[in-house]
């Protein structure tokens, strides 16, 4: 049928659905979690949004060199992430409301590449912020 074209309305097969490995499985729920896409959490770790895709979807391991980037951007233990069966919690360990964490972890990242000195200024002003509200608090 070369040249042949779908026309709209026509259905395509649907793909087999497989069950999500427990690897990646674990990977897609800790990085929903930190509220983070694919691309996100990429970019934070210096990896390609591929990459994490196929951690995601098969039951390999992220590689060594990534696995602490992974843990520390996603606030977990490596042990966590390779699902050691002695401590491995059942849920990610992370806020009921991953929104926030994701955006602050980001925002944080972002100033982390500032200058030393523009570093000092944004601290400043987080700790004057955070006092503030705390004594509001109290």
């Amino acid at each position: 049928m070369e040249g042949h074209t779908y026309t709209r309305g026509v259905p395509r097969k649907p793909k087999k659905l497989r069950a999500r490995p427990a690897q990646g499985a674990r990977l897609l729920a800790f990085r929903k979690a930190a509220g983070l896409t694919q691309a996100e959490l990429a970019q934070l770790v210096g990896e390609t949004q591929a990459n994490i895709s196929f951690w995601e979807r098969t039951d390999k391991p992220p590689r060594s060199d990534v696995l602490p980037k992974l843990a520390k951007v996603l606030g977990v233990r490596i042990e966590d992430l390779l699902g050691e069966p002695a401590r491995a919690p059942a849920a990610p360990p992370l806020a009921s409301s991953p929104g926030p964490v994701g955006e602050v972890q980001r925002t944080f990242e972002e100033v982390r590449r500032l200058p030393r000195r523009q570093q000092r200024k944004v601290v400043e002003i987080v700790t004057a912020l955070l006092e503030q509200y705390r004594r509001k608090a109290s």
